[in-house]
């Protein structure tokens, strides 16, 4: 996925700064990168919309997301480096981007998206455990992945998948180590199948209470004579 985000150069810095920025609307960010003649230079301070960003952040492709920066008669390919978020609000308070170059691999997270069924959840009673839900790859910025699909409808009881099962794809390639777990089908543990048991138990042997009538204290009262 790409996108579009206007930025505005900021001469002045500090908090005092920050909180006026933040007052009309804009977050602080700042520009990382390799210069270039006639582009912007490494560590620019700009301004940027925080509702754009975190658009961009919050799509599918999220952090990876190829951005078109365009700073007055400048236009840049970046990525998000850093953003930091109020821990209260959820409010977007920073930002930082670097410039791509586009020639240039550079690595990735990309998610990892499992496809289908297991045989072995299906048919078998076992239990998938994906463990690894992010992989590290290496490709080119235009190249980069927004997910990675798994198709585990195959996969039977013992069965796994690593990094190395993977088929190759001439786009990226995988820079997580081969061993690596992905998702593999397992036996459910015993403690996972013992509350229904207890559960079951408990209904079939416990027995109606039985409510027995009381002694009254006139029943215990000793007759007069």
């Amino acid at each position: 996925m790409e996108a579009t985000l206007l930025a505005e150069k900021r001469e002045s810095k500090g908090k005092n700064e920050a909180r006026r920025l933040r007052a009309s609307g804009r977050i602080p960010a700042v520009l990382y990168g390799a210069r270039s003649e006639g582009q912007t230079p490494d560590g620019t301070s700009v301004a940027v919309d925080p509702r754009e960003v975190m658009r961009i952040l919050r799509s599918e492709s999220g952090v990876n997301t190829l951005i078109n920066l365009k700073l007055g008669e400048t236009e840049r390919r970046v990525m998000v480096r850093d953003y930091q978020v109020d821990p209260i609000t959820s409010r977007l308070l920073h930002a930082d981007f670097y410039a791509l170059a586009m020639d240039r691999a550079l690595q990735v997270a990309v998610p990892i998206v499992l496809k289908g069924e297991s045989q072995g959840v299906k048919l078998q009673g076992g239990l998938l455990d994906f463990i690894t839900r992010e992989l590290q790859v290496e490709c080119l910025p235009a190249d980069i992945p927004e997910h990675i699909d798994i198709d585990v409808s195959e996969l039977g009881l013992h069965q796994s998948v690593r990094v190395r099962d993977l088929p190759v794809n001439p786009k990226w390639k995988p820079v997580t180590d081969g061993d690596t777990m992905i998702v593999h089908v397992v036996v459910p543990r015993a403690e996972d199948a013992a509350p229904a048991a207890e559960a079951g138990a408990a209904a079939a042997g416990s027995e109606p209470e039985v409510i027995k009538k009381g002694k009254t204290d006139k029943d215990e009262e000793p007759a007069k004579k």
